[in-house]
């Protein structure tokens, strides 16, 4: 299981979307930690690259 500390700018991890927020994009909760991934879809797994950490809160894009 991923907790916060593994959560760092620059962390690939695959991460199941458990559902699309009212802007759009892909939301994974982990620990009390959010993670928001544009251009997801709810219930699909994707290779992401961790771009923003913040307090409670990171930011992640899909890996090609």
């Amino acid at each position: 299981m991923t907790n916060m500390t593994d959560i760092k700018e620059g962390t690939s991890l695959e991460l199941k979307i458990e559902f699309v927020g009212k802007k759009g994009d892909g939301v994974v909760k982990k620990d009390d930690f959010v993670i928001f991934v544009p251009n997801t879809k709810k219930d699909e797994t994707y290779k992401v690259k961790i771009t923003k950490v913040l307090n409670k809160v990171a930011f992640a894009e899909v890996e090609k």
